[in-house]
């Protein structure tokens, strides 16, 4: 195996840690290139290297790489469990007319 900062003999896969990919829901999971693999377990994160190696990654869905357990997204086995209604605030479109803002007004004029 290589360490941080190591790119293996043949040149194909360098590994750099970095801080944050924003896949925590579908995590653990790795970005290859431009493609991103998530939902990795130890034996899918080599089978994913070994593809790649080979010259034929898994196929991208329709937003890009999918998670690597089979999900569709993000969602858990249950589905969606919240977040189910789209909210639409009221805002007020004269809020600024007058060119001034109160910043303690401002959470009520932004429909927070």
């Amino acid at each position: 195996g290589i360490k941080n900062g190591e790119t293996t003999k043949d040149g194909l896969f360098t590994l750099l840690e970095v801080e944050c990919l924003g896949a925590c829901a579908n995590a653990p999971m790795v970005q290859l290139n431009d493609d991103y693999y998530e939902c990795l377990t130890p034996d899918t994160t080599i089978a994913l290297l070994e593809s790649c190696k080979a010259g034929n990654p898994p196929a991208m869905g329709k937003w890009g790489s999918l998670p690597m357990n089979g999900q569709v997204s993000c969602e858990g086995p249950k589905g969606k469990t919240s977040l189910k209604e789209i909210v639409v605030p009221v805002v007020d479109k004269t809020r600024f007319e007058k060119g001034e803002v109160d910043p303690a007004k401002i959470k009520k004029l932004m429909a927070y």
